[in-house]
């Protein structure tokens, strides 16, 4: 094939993995629960008046994107899950245009709730219920150091929005490495990773959580993610002026290339990362006693990536240009 005539479309399909792709069972049942109780419930004040607004965030099936990473959770313990995935959505959604100053407010204000220094009525925050409410459902399930170590993770996200938010307004682009170590936080997985904890109900010690090699794997993973995922989203982001933290527009600017060689150079990078990340699950270190639990915990961050694939290709969201609320309507709900 001429590489001048691939499409965005055709890379995507050149992305493979070599791992199993699982579904919980539990995901119709909570996303009916998302849609009915959570949607058009608890939430309903935030696009009380755009049900068009609404339904596109149905059609997102955030319980079966949830459903696909953690497939073994139970009912009980996938329904956090699915309640933060959907605060992802509408979290990116909201603050996608607000200034840096005016989403370092969101930032300190969302963790404050999240460790409990903070109630959701003096946050102010539309999203502030659902932050006090998952906060209470997760110390169900997981002790006080896992729930840091997941408020944390959340903290790499709000800076890797940031500087998106930066890059956005000055109308430039970051050089290619740099985009990664942006797109890498901003992408939000890692809040996810954490949250294995609860599946697993098996809570890694701070020398094997903080383990380099650990650590890499989990890089790894949300930098695989970022490549599949930018070369989905590049032909929106260019529709909607996010080109300027597209890693695949990132690395068309900086290399000057067709948009077309820079989407295989995404591919290329990632199927680096990918046997990187093979090569390092197959060579672990000698864990002692966790050796088991890290191997099973990898396992796990490796089916985030087959998930994804599986889930995002069938959903508007990440493949049309009317998936996402108008900017409009969600500048309207954050004020």
């Amino acid at each position: 094939m001429n590489p001048s005539s691939i499409t965005s479309r055709q890379v995507l399909s050149m992305f493979r993995y070599p791992f199993p792709v699982f579904k919980n069972p539990f995901a119709e049942a909570i996303q009916e629960i998302t849609d009915n109780e959570w949607i058009d419930g608890e939430y309903l004040f935030i696009y009380k008046d755009d049900p068009g607004v609404r339904e596109k965030y149905k059609k997102t099936k955030t319980a079966h994107i949830a459903s696909q990473w953690f497939p073994t959770a139970s009912f009980e313990r996938l329904k956090p899950i699915c309640r933060f995935m959907l605060w992802t959505l509408i979290n990116d959604d909201m603050y996608e245009e607000v200034t840096p100053e005016e989403l370092l407010v969101v930032h300190e204000r969302s963790l404050a709730i999240l460790r409990g220094n903070m109630n959701a009525a003096a946050s102010q925050l539309p999203l502030g219920s659902l932050l006090a409410t998952l906060r209470n459902e997760l110390l169900q399930f997981i002790p006080e150091g896992s729930l840091l170590h997941f408020i944390e993770a959340l903290n790499r996200y709000f800076k890797g929005l940031q500087q998106e938010i930066s890059y956005k307004s000055k109308k430039a682009f970051p050089g290619i490495e740099e985009c990664f170590i942006i797109r890498e936080d901003s992408l939000c997985l890692y809040p996810f990773l954490e949250l294995a904890d609860i599946e697993t109900n098996l809570f890694l010690p701070p020398e094997i959580h903080g383990h380099p090699v650990i650590q890499r794997i989990k890089a790894l993973a949300s930098r695989m993610m970022v490549c599949y995922n930018e070369v989905q989203s590049v032909i929106k982001d260019e529709a909607t002026d996010s080109i300027y933290y597209n890693v695949v527009k990132a690395i068309q600017h900086n290399l000057n290339i067709s948009l077309e060689d820079a989407c295989l150079e995404g591919l290329r990078i990632h199927n680096e990362y990918l046997e990187e990340f093979i090569t390092l699950q197959r060579s672990l270190p000698d864990f002692g006693s966790w050796h088991d639990a890290v191997v099973n915990r990898i396992h796990y961050i490796s089916i985030t990536l087959t998930g994804w694939k599986s889930v995002s290709a069938k959903l508007d969201r990440y493949n049309t240009l009317s998936g996402f609320p108008a900017a409009q309507a969600v500048k309207q709900a954050v004020h």
